[in-house]
């Protein structure tokens, strides 16, 4: 199963500026463990996703790689 989530983490931390650690922090683990969802020897957890999307402002379709526009969608109503 590729892990297109891998690229867009590293991507969006680093075009944040933050370190690895920084990120850590936000997310309540280690480094090293953040170290390893960045290279793909782990897989992020689902409250990790949800804590990437807020905390960077973007869907977890975009961080997931099924869109490639960064910017969070507006809830649409289902009729």
């Amino acid at each position: 199963m590729e892990m297109r989530y891998i690229k867009r983490i590293r991507d969006l931390r680093e075009d944040h500026d933050k370190t690895q650690v920084e990120i850590a922090e936000i997310l309540g683990t280690s480094q090293t463990m953040y170290a390893r969802y960045e290279r793909g020897a782990n897989e992020l957890p689902i409250h990790h996703l949800i804590t990437l999307c807020e905390y960077y402002g973007v869907s977890a379709d975009y961080i997931l790689g099924f869109e490639d526009n960064p910017n969070k969608k507006q809830n649409k109503k289902m009729t």
